[in-house]
């Protein structure tokens, strides 16, 4: 892994922050510089940039477990959110878990004609019931790194016929999930895909696509965009490519290397080596193993760990560490050698 990482990114010594921000790879500078360069000269053309958007579709689907016509192109986790509460009937009861992402949270608690439940996270699966029409959640909670079963979730569920919304915004890249299993899913790029900020994806199951409702589309949602610029009458793509939003085009360009190389390297490899140096740092910290790439650990050890160099980061009154295919033993030695100092 330390070769395949040498190879593509620049190394960032102590730099344990990937659930803020992403690094970014060689090849997406390059393709920035290259970008930038056309557009400087006026020799950049739009309709280049649907090669990256298809490029990242089909990238981004093998890392979900899907195919590529389930996959729809984004900008925020928010926006989709909010897609998902304004296809909601009225009266629909929403389950979502306390202390989640906001980006989750907000579009339903915003949206007067929903009921919305909130709980603690470690008894959502079991407050699933048959009142219960959508539950809206993160795979990996943000703030914790805590992971939800997606096995019981996905039971629970059925059980009760609840439609799933699920944020893998925190898991893509390090966590193995089939996206067919749950209505709608969405994530963004700019974590742990290593992708600019603006590059997001969504995906639509044969469930979902029964009654998500496509309230943003645009021209970049016609079945042959460049056709659908103008007039009526409506005609969306057929598939996962209507509910499409127009891209952030050099987000997209400089994704698209980075996902290929995340999708050839595989959830599974990266998992292994995220979870196990993630597993070390707990181990020489004296706490017990998870199954998470991400650290959360009560410790005052934040501004020797800053004045260290190593990036971090605090959330909800924690400190969060962040384990990623760039990140080595001697990042794990680092941090742990001052967190156990602060004891």
């Amino acid at each position: 892994m330390e070769q395949w990482a040498a190879e593509r990114f620049e190394r960032v010594p102590g730099y344990l922050n990937t659930a803020t921000l992403g690094l970014p790879t060689r090849a997406s500078l390059d393709v920035l510089r290259q970008r930038m360069a056309e557009w400087q000269a006026g020799t950049l053309h739009a309709r280049s940039f649907d090669v990256d958007v298809d490029r990242c579709r089909t990238a981004y689907a093998q890392l979900a477990g899907t195919g590529s016509s389930r996959v729809a192109i984004a900008s925020q986790v928010s926006v989709v959110a909010g897609l998902v509460a304004s296809s909601c009937d009225v009266g629909t009861t929403v389950l979502c878990a306390e202390g989640d992402f906001t980006s989750v949270l907000f579009p339903f608690l915003a949206d007067p004609r929903l009921n919305v439940r909130l709980v603690p996270l470690e008894s959502l699966i079991d407050s699933i019931t048959d009142d219960i029409d959508l539950v809206a959640v993160s795979a990996v909670q943000s703030s914790s790194g805590a992971r939800l079963d997606l096995d019981a979730f996905t039971d629970a569920a059925r059980h009760n016929d609840a439609r799933t919304f699920l944020d893998v915004t925190q898991a893509a890249g390090w966590m193995e999930f089939d996206a067919d299993r749950f209505d709608v899913t969405v994530c963004h790029g700019y974590k742990w895909l290593c992708s600019p900020r603006g590059a997001a994806f969504m995906t639509v199951s044969d469930a979902g696509d029964a009654w998500l409702q496509p309230r943003d589309a645009g021209w970049y949602a016609g079945d042959d965009p460049w056709e659908s610029i103008y007039g009526s009458p409506l005609r969306l793509a057929p598939d996962a490519r209507r509910f499409d939003v127009s891209p952030a085009w050099f987000s997209f360009a400089a994704a698209a290397p980075t996902l290929e190389m995340l999708a050839e390297l595989g959830a599974a490899t990266i998992g292994r080596h995220s979870i196990g140096l993630a597993n070390e740092f707990r181990s020489q910290v004296g706490l017990e193993p998870s199954d998470s790439a991400i650290v959360s650990i009560d410790s005052d050890a934040g501004e020797a760990l800053r004045a260290a160099g190593i990036a971090h980061t605090t959330r909800a009154g924690r400190l969060r560490l962040c384990f990623y295919v760039y990140n080595t033993a001697d990042d794990v030695e680092a941090a742990s050698n001052i967190v156990t100092a602060s004891f």
